[in-house]
């Protein structure tokens, strides 16, 4: 396949464009010629030396990540910077990157992947942020405990074998759980949007130390499951999609225990 095609086929499919006024990230195409083909393709969460280093072993054309190089333009190439840039053009990888658009897909994203491993049903959008949203909120089918959702969370990719801290649970809402709102990675900023939206409970990746304050005033249960460990659902999503495109993949695991 084209490389160009490739990536318009992911930017449609993902609406990249739709996120451009508000996400820090330079989505879509970050590193790669105008022109060439894609055979084999490698998925991380990451893109840092260590992946891009695996996606070359594992003979991949491009390697497709949550979290990329470019933050709002790079200054300079240096450092760290050049040494990423330099691994890609060296082993003639394109970078492909989906940040807020992968986060809010609602069906390929990483809050849907997290619902549907919770086992929520009837979602709908939730987390506002300009225009778009990065999550989603829905039912669980029958009321369960935050002790069970936290067992569920502590199976995700990230947490085994001892790759990170067990979920944390901050449980000041109702013994019983039917509502939840997942933005995942640092989502703990919708706290009062998830009370707004009548959720019981809300699951992200990380949070800071005034989480704690909103979750117990504001009477809701906060899980903190990890940021790569919420983070790998839209990438394996991506995954399925580019094997149904007749492409070849692989998938870089590498937890960072946060």
């Amino acid at each position: 396949m084209d490389l160009s095609e490739y990536v318009r086929r992911l930017d449609a499919e993902l609406d990249t464009a739709a996120y451009a006024s508000v996400d820090a990230s330079a989505n879509g195409l970050q590193a790669g010629p105008d022109e060439g083909t894609v055979e084999r393709v490698a998925f991380a969460v990451d893109a840092a030396a260590a992946t891009i280093e695996a996606a070359a072993e594992a003979g991949a054309d491009a390697l497709v990540v949550h979290h990329g190089i470019s933050w709002g333009g790079i200054d300079r190439v240096t450092g760290r910077t050049y040494d990423r840039i330099a691994a890609l053009v060296e082993h003639d990888i394109a970078l492909y990157v989906s940040h807020l658009p992968l986060d809010g897909h609602a069906t390929l994203g990483n809050a849907a992947g997290v619902a549907e491993a919770v086992g929520l049903v009837d979602r709908e959008s939730f987390g506002e942020i300009g225009p778009v949203t990065i999550g989603t909120v829905g039912e669980s089918t029958a009321p369960i405990t935050a002790d069970a959702i936290r067992e569920t969370l502590d199976e995700f990719e990230g947490h085994a074998e001892g790759e990170s801290a067990p979920t944390r649970v901050f449980e000041f809402g109702p013994e019983r759980i039917e509502r939840i709102a997942v933005v995942t990675g640092s989502g703990a900023d919708w706290i009062d949007e998830a009370v707004a939206a009548g959720a019981d409970a809300l699951i992200t990746g990380e949070g800071k130390q005034q989480v704690y304050h909103d979750a117990r005033e504001s009477g809701l249960t906060v899980f903190l499951a990890g940021h790569y460990a919420t983070e790998t659902f839209g990438v394996r999503s991506l995954q399925s999609l580019s094997d149904e495109w007749g492409l070849e993949t692989t998938y870089v695991s590498h937890p960072t225990g946060l």
